[in-house]
């Protein structure tokens, strides 16, 4: 499907301004969506918005049709009577620069527990009827789920294949009597649910009123410490136990020698196809609810992927295994028709994923900070080059992987920096930052995509994650006193001057 000539901004709504200690769906998302029309932008991306997991990441999530938590806006939980003003009081002082989810985390999850049992005991009719209805609607994944989280938490967070057998099983008696003994903890994780997606569909309608989409992102894998993989075990490749026997990851390359082991249990993609890939048709239905383009992390997988055994250290060990191809493209497309889908088709890109790409007419992607260097000046195979763009085609000076575009200049070789101010026609980098947003906005990809650290132009300190570091990513945040009214004025012109 091919996307219109549009522009945007990543930015992840944990790392909005407010007082709370995070981003979330509060005032600040309201402003932002306002910055973005004034900025003559149409497209607001952001990260997954499931659950946080392992590392604070939002691509380890606990669940892959839940919402985080921790974008709840509590303020709205106070207008409505659940919340006292003294509660929105933080115990310690909240960093306006990073999210530290170490005290950020229990202090809101606190808040939302005095918020549930006050909803619980005292909650009006209308409320009562709204949060029924939406644990009617959203049984398929919510009841698993909320015993999941309440399950986790009784464990002491250790690996579900790790319980009880009865309940890691899926005992239907266990697990009957888990949901009885646990009640009130299973209707606090579903009341968290009902404030998450009533407040994003307030705010997803807030910015369609100004003209803004949202896209939206999502992991090919999931979590092992998932309800997903916890309630579907014969669809992922498990041992008796529920132990993964092969994870996931990414061969060995020029960034890596011993490539990347992700540790994501693999599909049993047989089982799948047997039942028609109806959890994938659900989990697809259940994200473009939500959004309105999304953008499939690591979309090679499904027509091949990297296979390491569960007990290898590194992915030195892997190899690659057959996807499921168009057997799983031709079931979403069939049912659910044709998709505004991003193709995340970086790394190790071969012919069967450029032609199942390809197949289905879905955008690729190119990041600007990867189209130089030594020997890419003279390479005629360098897709990252504005000049070899096809127009249905997403670009970015960077993603959330990436450095931001300040940092990159710095770290990168003078030749490097000789081959973008020839091909920029530039005399200096000065304003890097600007530069590359004008190429991706004046490409002929139909759609360009910067992050908000390039649009403010912050350097290394200020990127949102390294891939391949354990601590410290997921946690940028910036003010609103930094950002001024320049940037919006800036990109809004090169909209109106490149037609997007």
């Amino acid at each position: 499907m091919t996307l219109e000539r549009a522009s945007g901004v990543l930015l992840h709504p944990t790392s909005l301004p407010g007082p709370h200690g995070c981003g979330d769906f509060g005032p600040s998302a309201y402003h932002f969506v306002d910055w973005l029309a004034t900025a003559g932008q149409t497209l607001w991306q952001m990260l997954p918005l499931g659950g946080l997991g392992l590392g604070n990441s939002p691509y380890m999530s606990s669940s892959a049709f839940a919402g985080n938590p921790l974008l709840i806006d509590l303020a709205d939980l106070q207008r409505r009577g659940w919340l006292r003003e003294a509660d929105l009081v933080p115990d310690v002082a909240f960093s306006d620069a990073r999210v530290d989810y170490t005290s950020v985390a229990p202090w809101r999850m606190e808040r939302l527990q005095r918020a549930a049992k006050s909803f619980l005991k005292n909650g009006n009719t209308a409320d009562r009827l709204d949060f029924s209805n939406f644990c009617l609607h959203q049984t398929d994944w919510l009841d698993d789920y909320a015993l999941f989280m309440v399950l986790d938490r009784v464990h002491g967070g250790g690996d579900w294949s790790e319980w009880p057998e009865p309940i890691a099983q899926r005992n239907p008696l266990a697990l009957g009597q888990a949901r009885r003994e646990h009640a009130a903890d299973i209707d606090f994780w579903k009341f968290c649910q009902w404030c998450f997606f009533t407040q994003w569909k307030r705010l997803r309608g807030y910015a369609h009123q100004r003209g803004i989409k949202i896209v939206g992102d999502a992991p090919i894998f999931v979590a092992h410490q998932s309800a997903d993989v916890w309630s579907n075990q014969k669809l992922f490749e498990l041992d008796a136990q529920g132990k993964s026997t092969v994870v996931a990851g990414v061969p060995p390359d020029f960034f890596s020698e011993t490539g990347q082991r992700w540790g994501n249990p693999l599909y049993r993609w047989g089982a799948h196809a047997a039942e028609g890939f109806a959890w994938w048709l659900k989990r697809v239905r259940s994200v473009f609810s939500m959004v309105d383009i999304v953008r499939i992390d690591h979309f090679r997988g499904f027509a091949g992927y990297w296979e390491i055994p569960v007990a290898a250290e590194t992915a030195v060990e892997g190899r690659w295994m057959p996807g499921p191809g168009k057997a799983l493209g031709d079931a979403i497309r069939g049912t659910l028709g044709k998709l505004p889908i991003i193709a995340e088709d970086l790394g190790v890109i071969t012919p069967d994923v450029e032609a199942l790409r390809l197949a289905y007419e879905l955008p690729g992607m190119r990041i600007l900070q990867f189209a130089f260097g030594e020997g890419l000046a003279d390479d005629n195979t360098n897709t990252f080059l504005p000049h070899n763009y096809e127009a249905n085609t997403v670009v970015y000076t960077g993603t959330h992987d990436n450095n931001t575009t300040c940092g990159w200049w710095v770290e990168i070789s003078p030749a490097m920096r000789q081959h973008v101010c020839d091909y920029l026609g530039l005399d200096d980098g000065d304003e890097i930052h600007w530069e590359l947003i004008r190429a991706a906005c004046a490409s002929v990809a139909n759609t360009a995509i910067y992050p908000m650290q390039d649009v403010l132009g912050f350097g290394e300190a200020h990127r949102m994650n390294v891939p391949g570091q354990a601590e410290g990513n997921w946690e940028w945040r910036f003010t609103w006193a930094q950002v001024g009214p320049r940037p919006a004025e800036r990109l809004k012109g090169l909209c109106r001057l490149y037609r997007r």
